[in-house]
């Protein structure tokens, strides 16, 4: 008997071992898992934080830009009456001022939209303040005229281009 019983606590022992083991590997594959989600999450994190803060600071002078667009305007209003007297220093004096004031606006990420006409308009980038009757169909659906002019601040369109579009 005492041969027996050696074995039965060898086979009670091995599989007890083997069971031990294959639980500590199945608990080393969780643990392992969750910190590979653990990781890939801050990981995401870093990535959308980084993200935001790079657009809070490309955005961060909306609001001035916002309140500047005006100026711009009543610059490009006042280059136009600049130059029709034969004054040609006062009218490049102030282009230069205009240009100057333009390209630091430009630098601080302010883009002026091109819009031309003839372009075909596009709800998505223009705004149509209203459509007169075209003069021959090449020109339905395009635009006739602009406004006022539109400006991005980096992708962000702040003001649409204002059109008028041939119907």
């Amino acid at each position: 008997m005492s041969t027996n019983s050696k074995s039965k606590t060898k086979s009670a022992k091995k599989p007890s071992l083997k069971s031990q083991i294959e639980e500590l590997n199945i608990s080393i594959k969780e643990e392992k898992d969750k910190f590979l989600r653990l990781f890939a999450e801050f990981e995401n994190y870093k990535k959308r934080t980084s993200k935001e803060r790079l657009e809070l600071y490309k955005t961060a002078s909306q609001e001035l830009m916002i309140a500047l667009l005006p100026v711009i305007d009543d610059m490009d209003r006042a280059s136009l009456e600049f130059a029709k007297p034969k004054d040609n220093g006062l009218a490049e004096g102030f282009s230069l001022i205009k240009n100057k004031f333009f390209e630091i606006l430009k630098s601080q990420g302010l883009i002026l939209i091109e819009v031309h006409k003839g372009d075909e308009f596009d709800a998505e980038i223009h705004e149509a303040i209203t459509q007169i009757p075209a003069k021959d169909e090449s020109m339905k659906g395009k635009i006739i005229d602009i406004t006022e002019s539109g400006y991005k601040l980096g992708d962000k369109i702040i003001r649409y281009p204002k059109v008028v579009v041939g119907n």
